[in-house]
Parts: structure tokens; C-alpha cells; sequence
């Protein structure tokens, strides 16, 4: 008879910002490998999830150090991200940008891996960026709103009002994320 390992259950952690939750999906592992539903939805919808996601989003970073972010689009093209590595690794931030909240300008960074299987979900009013802390890491994520230029923005990753303690002082960035604005002079409507 073939042993199945249940490696971990469908788990939702909240995080200290609210609506922030990192996910963690059922494994079924056993000599060969594993398997794993990296989305479904009704079981999302039972722990209270439910978000018609509309659109997936794949990258490759090649190197160690590659910093992608801090980006968010505005109202109304805003997106909830559900985020997840498929190989490689990767620091994962998101930094709370609704000006109403107790916890403004506040972040959280957790890491998500091809080993670990962990998703992080950022709900709308977050701005969202990422570290690779491996070589050859490949990310995947859903968003619900599509892709809009006109509402692409992003905050400076070393804004030293937030704080972010990233894995490098010397992270890889395309230039438009080098160029970003700091918090305090983004433009936000959350």
C-alpha cells in the first residue's frame, strides 16, 4: 500500500497588518513528490477568502538580491494580490498604505519559498515588493483587478520613514523602481 504524507493542512495566519494573511495550502506528499491545490477557491471562500482573481502574473528573478516593488495601483483598477514561489526564494513585504489605519505605513515581511509552499495574500491598500534570497526564483501571483498603467505607482523600497529590513543593502532593481517616490509624497487614495 502507498503511504501518503500530509505534509500541512489549509492554514490562514493573520499577520500583524489587518486583512494581511499568509496562506498555507494543503501538501500531500509521498516518495515521488507531492501534490497541492495552490488555489481553490470555496475552501478559500471557508476561511474567508472569496475573491474573484482575474488574472496570474509570472516572474523570474535570476540572481540573489533582485528587489521588485514596493507597487500598488490605485482605485479603482486597486488589486488584491495572492502571491506564491514556484521555485527559488524570496523575501515578500507589504506595507500597509491606507491612510485611515491604525497601522499606516507599517509592514510585514515574510518569506515565501519553493520549500516552505507558504502564499501571502495583500488585499487592496497595500503597497507589495519582494527580495530574492535565492538564485533562479520564479514567482507566481493572482490579482482581481487587471494590469493598469494608468494606475501603476510604487513607494521607494528604502524609505527610511518605513523601515524595511530587506536581506540587501545593494538589491538588483529595474530603474523605474529605483525611482519610485518616498511614502509621504506617493500618490494614494486608499
Amino acid at each position: 500500500m502507498l503511504a501518503i504524507e500530509v505534509i500541512k493542512r489549509m492554514k490562514v495566519v493573520p499577520t500583524k497588518l489587518d486583512g494581511l494573511l499568509i496562506v498555507e495550502p494543503d501538501v500531500y506528499g509521498d516518495h515521488r513528490g507531492f501534490f497541492m491545490e495552490s488555489y481553490h477557491r470555496l475552501k478559500m471562500a471557508e476561511q474567508g477568502i472569496d475573491i474573484a482573481f482575474v488574472q496570474d502574473n509570472h516572474s523570474l528573478s535570476k540572481d540573489v538580491g533582485v528587489l521588485r516593488g514596493l507597487h500598488y495601483q490605485l482605485n479603482p483598477r486597486a488589486q488584491t494580490k495572492l502571491i506564491r514561489v514556484v521555485s527559488g526564494a524570496i523575501y515578500d513585504v507589504a506595507v500597509d498604505i491606507r491612510k485611515s489605519s491604525a497601522t499606516f505605513g507599517q509592514w510585514v515581511g515574510v518569506v515565501l519559498s519553493e520549500e516552505n509552499k507558504r502564499q501571502l495574500l495583500v488585499p487592496q491598500g497595500f503597497a507589495h515588493g519582494f527580495c530574492t534570497i535565492e538564485p533562479q526564483t520564479q514567482v507566481l501571483y493572482k490579482v482581481d483587478e487587471y494590469y493598469s498603467p494608468e494606475n501603476d505607482r510604487g513607494i521607494l523600497w528604502s524609505d527610511p520613514a518605513i523601515g524595511i529590513d530587506w536581506p540587501t543593502a545593494h538589491p538588483i532593481l529595474s530603474d523605474k523602481d529605483g525611482k519610485h517616490p518616498l511614502l509621504k509624497d506617493a500618490d494614494i487614495n486608499f
